[in-house]
């Protein structure tokens, strides 16, 4: 094994790395993370993996979807984390913006049910990180591309 060892984490009888690259989209894909909601979502997700004990290797709010790879616990399954963030940044938002509250008033939440979850090995960890860095100007390529 000639892994880089300081990437690893220490618990009591266990050497562990455990990242996830997890995706979700708002309730019904509408493109609702802009004009500012997409820089608040990044402080509220943040803020709820610091307070979890995550580590944000790298993310992205795109209008209709959020991409994030982050680094946890060995305890901690992949459903709880995306059931936490999802949850608690739904909370956060509605607070923060009541017009997005009013907005999915008729069904009363802000993401969808479902969730796209991988795992990362050490290898590929550079080019999920290039994936989710370069999300952005893919999208607005496309974009362009229909117009």
């Amino acid at each position: 094994m000639d892994r880089n060892n300081e990437q690893y984490h220490h618990a009591s009888h266990c050497r562990y790395l455990t990242q996830y690259h997890i995706i979700w989209c708002p309730k019904f894909r509408f493109s609702v993370l802009k004009d500012g909601v997409d820089v608040t979502l990044k402080k509220i997700l943040a803020d709820i993996c610091t307070r979890y004990g995550y580590s944000i290797k790298a993310l992205e709010v795109m209008p209709d979807h959020i991409h994030i790879f982050v680094d946890c616990p060995q305890t901690v399954a992949p459903c709880d984390i995306a059931r936490t963030l999802k949850s608690w940044s739904a909370i956060e938002l509605f607070r923060a913006y009541p017009q997005l509250k009013r907005f999915y008033a008729r069904c009363g939440v802000l993401w969808s049910s479902g969730y796209f979850v991988s795992t990362v090995g050490h290898i590929s960890e550079e080019t999920v990180k290039k994936y989710i860095a370069e999300q952005k100007a893919h999208d607005e390529n496309e974009k362009k591309a229909k117009n």
